[in-house]
């Protein structure tokens, strides 16, 4: 089943949360005039809740999606999509994704 692609303007934010601020390094591709997001783009996160050490293993502060599509690419580099996975540091969960974009889908 496909999903669609994430871009820019997808919403994300952390497990708690936080927002997470994404960053795409393709500038060729777009989806309705955002750039879209692919393997390896830079995620940053603000305004997590969690408290810091000794209380909680402190807020997150950046995330890294682990998985991506198998056969879409966008300048050599596989999209990103709604249902890749993630993960958060240095909590280590998830990214919660919103709803995005929903014309272009990829597997």
């Amino acid at each position: 089943m496909s999903d669609p692609v994430l871009t820019t303007a997808t919403p994300v934010q952390c497990a708690h949360g936080g927002r997470a601020a994404t960053v795409s390094s393709v500038t060729r591709v777009r989806v309705a005039g955002t750039p879209v997001l692919v393997a390896g783009d830079p995620v940053t996160v603000a305004g997590c809740p969690l408290p810091t050490p000794p209380n909680g293993p402190g807020p997150c502060v950046s995330a890294q999606f682990t998985s991506a599509s198998a056969r879409v690419r966008a300048q050599g580099r596989a999209v990103l999509l709604h249902s890749s996975t993630s993960v958060s540091a240095p909590a280590g969960t998830p990214l919660v994704v919103g709803v995005g974009q929903p014309r272009v889908r990829a597997v």
